[in-house]
């Protein structure tokens, strides 16, 4: 899909080296900023919004009142935020700090320090009480299934801390992070529940502790099964990593897309879960070489193309919604879009494509002057308010993963 509009930034070497820019820049207020952020969930994780969001749950629009303020304040007054909770550290975002800091190492060796810190704070940031090493949210999450305490493990966020220890073995050479990245997969594999939708169809739930169908939970188990699976030899993972794999693809919708999840709730369509569901799709890929699989990568990737992108090539932020949506962009959009345009740039002609215009767009507007990234776009501005998790850590490694080609 060619770009509409022209930039500065025409030039694909141009656009790698203003990507690497941008992240040491990024990494330079990371510094100053510290490793503690707000987030995305704030308003939701102090008990009085959380106790809101669990009546809209529960009585739909009869309970728009109590959850209208927070979600004004959310999005026309975002810094309010402090006064309801407090900054955190998430393992979702230092995961992806240690892996952009790792890709920078070879390049420059200065970077091995903040990498290996990232590493050491997960292992100290693991679910405590688990026997594996596991990762989950630090603050008490509202579902529609009911709340889920914090230090839950889920599946979600737990692929991503094996990829930082795969990216920190490759570093160091550290014995001490392939166990680990065995743990992972044994918690994966052994305390992740399924459910069979199908003969040799599996979905996984989020955690150990429920049975939901989610899309992306399964493409999650999928391909950290999938990895490990080949990576060490167990085959009887492989044979799991298969099973949730054909879930998702049993869940695909005629026209390539993925409901968030097939039991009845959230059956929304948004751009970055679907990001997640074909990124993962792709990294199984890369192990197994299942054309099942590439058949329904290329039949989402075009849904993406058509329906999450709009005529300037810019994300869409739904493609079905189940409520009243104020925002307009999102930068977790932009950093997943870049991530999976790489990543099937040798797949899908228009891949590359897509990701330099959406690295050419988050240089030209939404980097700001200190380095860190502006978080959306809503119908009140622009919300510049840092979450590491949503996405700033993010649009930090697809920075890194740009400038990569010119780096190497």
């Amino acid at each position: 899909m060619p770009r509409e509009h022209a930039t500065r930034r025409e030039d694909g070497h141009h656009l790698q080296a203003d990507a690497l820019a941008a992240a040491l820049t990024h990494a330079s207020w990371l510094r100053a900023y510290g490793p503690t952020s707000w987030d995305q969930y704030d308003f939701w994780a102090n008990p009085v919004g959380r106790r809101a969001k669990a009546l809209y749950y529960r009585h739909g629009l009869r309970a728009l009142p109590v959850v209208a303020p927070f979600v004004v304040l959310d999005t026309a007054a975002p810094r309010t935020r402090r006064l309801f909770w407090h900054r955190q550290r998430f393992a979702i975002a230092d995961a992806h700090y240690a892996m952009g800091f790792f890709a920078l190492v070879p390049h420059d060796p200065r970077w091995r320090g903040p990498a290996e810190a990232f590493v050491q704070a997960l292992v100290a940031e693991r679910c405590s009480g688990q026997t594996e090493y596991c990762w989950g949210y630090p603050f008490d999450w509202e579902t529609c299934f009911g709340t889920w305490g914090a230090d839950t493990p889920l599946i979600t966020s737990t692929p991503y801390a094996f990829e930082a220890f795969e990216a920190a073995y490759k570093a160091t050479m550290d014995p001490r992070h392939l166990e680990i990245m065995q743990s992972i997969a044994r918690f994966a594999h052994e305390q992740v529940g399924t459910a069979e939708v199908a003969p040799g169809v599996r979905a996984s739930a989020y955690s150990p502790n429920d049975r939901r169908r989610v899309v992306n939970a399964s493409a999650y188990r999928g391909f950290l099964l999938a990895a490990a699976g080949s990576r060490f030899d167990h085959p009887e993972w492989l044979a799991d990593a298969r099973a949730a794999l054909a879930f998702v693809l049993w869940s695909q919708q005629d026209d390539g897309s993925w409901l968030y999840a097939m039991d009845g709730k959230d059956a929304f369509i948004d751009n970055f879960h679907t990001c997640f569901v074909l990124k993962n799709l792709q990294k199984a890929w890369l192990v197994l070489r299942d054309e099942e699989l590439r058949h329904a990568i290329d039949k989402g990737y075009a849904f993406y193309k058509s329906h999450l992108l709009d005529a300037r090539g810019l994300p869409v932020p739904f493609a079905r919604t189940q409520r009243l949506m104020l925002q307009g962009r999102e930068l977790y959009d932009y950093a997943e879009g870049i991530n999976l345009g790489l990543l099937l740039a040798d797949a899908d002609r228009d891949a590359a494509s897509i990701a330099m215009t959406l690295l050419a767009d988050v240089l030209d507007r939404w980097t700001l002057a200190d380095g860190h990234f502006a978080t959306r776009e809503t119908i009140f501005g622009r919300n510049t308010v840092p979450y590491h998790r949503w996405a700033q850590a993010q649009m930090f490694r697809a920075l890194v993963c740009a400038a990569e080609g010119r780096m190497g």
